[in-house]
């Protein structure tokens, strides 16, 4: 795996949340022997004992059931051991969602539609950020308190947790309230995680914009997940094979900033290709 990574010219990669605890002792000995460096680990990872399918969801920071909370810090400690393990700086997390029924896939199928804009989906939207407002408080503190005991850990590591955009508009922290997330905060081993793909569906989906939210956050940005999205929510292509403005997003990007393609396995390896290079005209090779 990692050798058909380094082969498409890549110096390092992601270890994301679909590897079996089974596949670790080979990515050691490849990173130890130098094949590859790794940039990040996306918790968790490795998969829980037993699972054997990509599950970054599988135990939420902000369940109500304590034990379902303390599975999901137990298995983010692992991934954090797994980062330094591997000389991985950052571990990417998604941080739970509020307990309220999901309207994201009703969202996307009227605006395949064409209804975006009309008031039936204005209303729609209104009702959605009514129910969040409404029902969010009691979820965040969970998922607040859980980032305060993980953000301990990652500072005895020297770690950096990377929390993530997310496209799903139940999952928190909402994109409204980043800056309010990042005020609890103010340790540098707590960053803003950029998915360019899950900022762009929810830019189609009327509830950001992308630009500016980027804008808001770029103080606390430690890197992206980068790929591209056909309207108004077919992601993980390359960049250029959708609509998303890379143009507009070069001006908050540095070199510092860590730059993780996270494409769709089927995409075949000359779009891969071409996707690459089309950004890199874009934002040069920092």
């Amino acid at each position: 795996m990692l050798q058909e990574v380094k082969d498409l010219g890549f110096e390092y990669a992601e270890l994301s949340h679909g590897i079996r605890i089974s596949l670790l002792p080979g990515i050691i000995d490849a990173v130890d022997a130098g094949l590859i460096k790794i940039s990040s680990l996306h918790n968790f990872c490795p998969l829980p004992i037993g699972v054997n399918f990509a599950a970054p969801n599988i135990f939420k920071f902000s369940s109500p059931d304590a034990r379902e909370r303390e599975n999901a810090y137990r298995y983010t400690l692992k991934t954090l051991d797994t980062a330094v393990r591997v000389k991985a700086p950052l571990v990417v997390l998604h941080l739970g969602n509020i307990d309220m029924k999901g309207y994201t896939d009703r969202l996307i199928e009227w605006a395949e539609k064409g209804l975006c804009g009309t008031p039936k989906y204005e209303r729609l939207c209104e009702e959605i950020n009514e129910k969040r407002e409404r029902k969010k408080e009691k979820s965040v503190a969970l998922m607040v308190e859980m980032v305060r005991r993980l953000a301990e850990q990652a500072e005895v590591r020297h770690l950096t947790l990377g929390v993530e955009n997310r496209e799903q508009v139940e999952e928190i922290p909402l994109d409204q309230d980043f800056p309010f997330f990042f005020k609890e905060f103010v340790s540098p081993a707590v960053a803003y995680w950029h998915d360019t793909g899950h900022a762009q569906i929810k830019e189609n989906l009327g509830f950001i914009n992308h630009n500016l939210h980027l804008e808001t956050l770029a103080d606390r940005l430690a890197g992206f997940h980068i790929h591209d999205v056909e309207f108004p929510a077919h992601d993980h292509l390359p960049p250029g094979q959708g609509t998303l403005d890379f143009a507009a997003l070069k001006a908050y990007v540095k070199p510092e900033h860590l730059k993780v393609f996270e494409l769709g396995p089927h995409v075949p390896v000359e779009q891969l290709r071409q996707g690459v290079n089309y950004l890199q005209s874009i934002w040069g090779n920092e």
